[in-house]
């Protein structure tokens, strides 16, 4: 591959990292917002910067998604750089109809998760209700308001952790294939710079998905703010240790309607939780689509 390649390649990953920011901005900051815990403005803020610093913590899931589920051997560059177009493509027409899709999906996919967090969501929650009984609502709502300024950071730092090291793992089999790495590893700038995109793409905003997870599909409440969150993050984290390329939307969403459907079923507007869902399930398939429409131009073009 020439070096022009390599480079539109390693813009395009950023691009995909910067709209995966602003995509999945919601994931951090709805439930937080919603519930009135953090203004906008700081919530988003508050995120952007957990984001950064997640994406420092380890390059597990970075090498996972490299050399672990592409044989190196058989990627190219062209058909990288179509992967992402077609996750980027995706990614836009999901947050203009304001639908908190998967960037994960969009580039490979995991969907395990989401009912691991419905159930912990669930669970956490009755377990809040049970200790937490002797509280007036007063006290309780300014309680799990307070809790939320931690539960809303540390799903930021948890989605930065997994979603920026997907980043890297695209770029780093850019360069390994290119033959700029004699081995495969994720160089330091690469670490900074996909970390520095999440964040910027997170400050720009999702607030379209906001809208759709933190108040059309349950009316949320700071206690199931928190238990979402909480449950969340401890998903996201330990699938991230594992090396495991989740979805933070699928993961952040479970658990909101996990919380959610404490208080009783019909709490969650099932319609546009069917909604979510079928935009789940159109999106491997549509970004794969669109990547392969995307392919057989590069040809002609690199």
């Amino acid at each position: 591959m020439n070096d022009v390649l390599l480079v539109v390649v390693v813009l395009v990953a950023l691009g995909f990292d910067f709209t995966n920011g602003f995509h999945d901005t919601a994931n951090a900051v709805a439930t937080s917002v919603s519930t009135r815990a953090l203004s906008p403005r700081l919530a988003v803020f508050i995120a952007a910067v957990a984001n950064l610093a997640g994406a420092f913590v380890t390059t597990a899931v970075a090498k996972t998604v490299g050399k672990g589920i592409i044989d190196t051997g058989l990627a190219t560059e062209k058909t990288v750089l179509a992967a992402l177009i077609g996750a980027i493509i995706w990614n836009l027409i999901t947050w203009r109809a304001g639908l908190p899709s998967s960037s994960s999906h969009a580039l490979i996919g995991a969907i395990a998760a989401p009912a691991i967090a419905f159930a912990g969501g669930f669970l956490l929650l009755l377990g809040i209700y049970w200790l937490f009984v002797w509280m007036n609502p007063g006290t309780a709502n300014r309680t799990f308001r307070l809790g939320q300024l931690a539960s809303g950071t540390w799903v930021a730092f948890t989605h930065g952790a997994n979603d920026a090291q997907k980043t890297m793992g695209v770029i780093a089999l850019a360069l390994f294939e290119a033959g700029h790495l004699s081995h495969f590893y994720i160089p330091t700038w690469v670490i900074v710079s996909a970390g520095l995109a999440i964040a910027a793409g997170t400050y720009v905003g999702g607030w379209r998905i906001m809208r759709t997870l933190g108040q059309r599909v349950i009316n949320m409440e700071p206690a199931s703010g928190f238990a979402a969150q909480v449950t969340g993050g401890i998903t996201i984290y330990t699938a991230t240790k594992l090396g495991y390329p989740l979805s933070t939307t699928h993961v952040i969403s479970g658990s909101v309607l996990g919380s959610g459907a404490t208080r009783r079923l019909s709490a969650v507007r099932w319609g546009v939780a069917g909604n979510m869902v079928g935009a789940w399930l159109l999106t491997i398939p549509a970004a794969g689509l669109v990547a392969a429409a995307v392919y057989w131009p590069l040809q002609g073009i690199f």
